[in-house]
């Protein structure tokens, strides 16, 4: 059997809204651009030499009915007002060779930096623990471009994306956001 291992990916978000859960869902996914394909979910690891490109040049490299590997985050709501939150975080190391994490968040009441926030912070903790480091706030440095050092031979770019929705009377509300593995 063949290794499948990406060597790219993109991140993509959507949302939607229908009276049928279902819909909503498939709304969203279609707002994100991955309804035409057959989905599969998948952990949280970032494969060494992966590289991040944009959605618009993902999408070129996929076909309708392929099957595509995914982080997903989704949040659901059938409660007017109600603000959710999906966002997928990641921590990729400076150093190639190195192994990075993807993490899923959902929320509620978050808006969309704060959903960001969490979800890169998450994705550096799970990874810095996966490596049997001690895990602290305090190595976040955020600006332009966040990083989070985990030792002093690794330290991490973080990067997320988040998609916010507030409920509707009525109607199921669904958030998604999502990492799309290219081979």
């Amino acid at each position: 059997m063949d290794i499948i291992l990406p060597k790219q990916v993109f991140l993509t978000r959507g949302k939607g809204q229908h009276r049928e859960k279902l819909v909503s869902f498939e709304l969203a996914l279609r707002e994100a651009g991955i309804s035409p394909f057959n989905l599969v979910r998948v952990s949280s690891i970032f494969p060494p030499h992966c590289q991040l490109i944009s959605r618009a040049e993902g999408l070129k490299k996929l076909k309708p009915g392929q099957i595509v590997f995914l982080v997903m985050s989704e949040n659901f709501t059938d409660e007017a007002h109600r603000l959710i939150s999906a966002s997928i975080g990641l921590a990729i190391p400076q150093d190639k060779e190195q192994y990075g994490y993807l993490a899923e968040h959902q929320g509620f009441g978050e808006t969309e930096k704060e959903a960001s926030a969490q979800a890169e912070e998450l994705a550096a903790e799970m990874l810095a623990t996966k490596l049997g480091q001690v895990y602290s706030r305090d190595n976040f440095r955020r600006g332009k471009e966040n990083y989070y050092r985990i030792s002093d031979r690794l330290t991490v770019k973080t990067k997320s994306i988040s998609q916010v929705a507030s409920g509707a009377k009525g109607l199921w509300t669904t958030a998604v956001a999502a990492a799309v593995f290219v081979a």
